[in-house]
C-alpha cells in the first residue's frame, strides 16, 4: 500500500508492506499550492512511478489533497466519527488506467450554537493514536498556526473546536502596532511568556489585554525585548482558557510549538502527555482496513 500525506507545502509518501509496517518512505516540498493546472496525478508519478511499476495498487491519500484547492474535494464526515464512518467517506481519484487513489476526508463539527468547525488531516493523525489513548474520553490537542481541540471518546471523534492563535500572533506581530514596538531578534524569555499566561486570567478581556501589551511597553512596564514572548504567552493563556476538558491534555506534535504547550498547560495546572506526531501512517492504514483496501 501507498500512504500519501499531501498538504498545502509538503508531499509525504510512504510505501507500506502487509501489516501496515513503514518499508519506504519520499518526501518533497511539493504541497498542493505547488501543483499547476491539476498536474496531480503526474506529480504523484514523478515521486512514486517506481512503487506502481513493481505492484503497489492500493493508495491513500490524506490531508489537503482532499481540499477545494487539492485534486478532488472529499466532502467533511459528519461527527462522531471514527474509522468506520470516515472509511466510508472515501472519495476516489484516478490515478493511471487500472489505479484508482482513495482521498480521505476531513471531519465537520457543529457546537451547540449552530456554529460550524471544520478539520482536513488532523482526523488522519488523530486514528492514528487512538491505540495510544486507549478506551474512555480524552482531550487532544494539536498545536499549529490554527490549533485543535479534539474530544475523543472510545475511539471517536466526537468533537472540536479551532482557534486561530498562531495566525493572530503573526498578524499582530509582523502587522500591527504591537509588532512596532517589539525586538523580534530578541532570544525566547520563558518569564515573559509565563507573565503573559498569567495575565490572561485578568477579568478585562482579551482585546484590552492586547492594549495593555502597548501601555506597558509605553510605561516602562514591559521592554520590548520581553513583549514579543509576553503576547506569546497571552494569547495562548486565553486559548487555554477556553478549551476546557480532561485534566489531562494529550499533545500531538513535535517541536518548540509542542514545548511552548505543554509548559503552558504546566502553568495553568493541566498535565500533559506528548504523543507521535508522525502518527498519520497508522491513521492512513487503520481507514484502509476498515474500507477493506487491504
Amino acid at each position: 500500500m501507498i500512504a500519501v500525506d499531501w498538504g498545502t507545502s509538503s508531499f509525504r509518501a510512504y510505501r507500506l508492506d502487509d501489516s501496515g509496517q513503514i518499508v519506504d518512505r519520499r518526501s518533497a516540498s511539493a504541497g498542493i499550492l505547488t501543483v499547476t493546472d491539476g498536474g496531480f496525478a503526474e506529480t504523484l508519478e514523478n515521486h512514486v512511478r517506481d512503487w506502481f511499476d513493481s505492484g503497489e495498487r492500493v493508495l491513500l491519500l490524506s490531508g489537503m489533497i482532499g481540499s477545494r484547492q487539492g485534486w478532488k474535494e472529499a466532502p467533511y464526515a459528519s461527527a462522531p466519527a471514527g474509522a468506520e464512518e470516515i472509511a466510508r467517506a472515501l472519495v476516489p481519484v484516478n490515478v493511471r488506467p487500472g489505479i484508482d487513489g482513495w482521498i480521505v476526508p476531513g471531519v465537520v463539527t457543529v457546537n451547540a450554537d449552530g456554529i460550524h468547525d471544520v478539520m482536513r488531516g488532523e482526523e488522519t493523525q488523530i486514528l492514528g493514536i487512538l491505540h495510544d489513548l486507549g478506551p474512555g474520553s480524552h482531550t487532544l490537542c494539536l498545536p499549529g498556526t490554527h490549533s485543535k481541540w479534539v474530544e475523543v471518546q472510545h475511539g471517536t471523534i466526537t468533537g472540536f473546536r479551532t482557534f486561530m492563535t498562531g495566525e493572530v500572533f503573526a498578524v499582530l506581530k509582523d502587522h500591527s502596532i504591537l509588532g512596532r514596538i517589539m525586538n523580534s531578534s530578541a532570544p525566547y524569555d520563558r518569564q515573559a511568556f509565563a507573565d503573559g499566561l498569567h495575565r490572561s486570567a485578568d477579568a478585562s478581556g482579551l482585546l484590552h489585554h492586547l492594549f495593555g501589551v502597548r501601555a506597558e511597553c509605553l510605561c516602562g512596564d514591559l521592554d520590548a525585548e520581553r513583549s514579543r514572548d509576553f503576547l506569546s504567552g497571552l494569547l495562548l493563556g486565553h486559548e487555554l482558557r477556553q478549551a476546557r476538558g480532561n485534566a489531562v491534555v494529550n499533545l500531538l506534535g513535535a517541536g518548540v510549538l509542542v514545548d511552548r504547550y505543554a509548559y503552558a498547560c504546566e502553568v495553568l495546572g493541566r498535565s500533559t502527555r506528548i504523543l507521535d506526531p508522525d502518527a498519520v501512517v497508522a491513521g492512513q492504514w487503520q481507514i484502509a482496513r476498515s474500507r477493506r483496501l487491504v
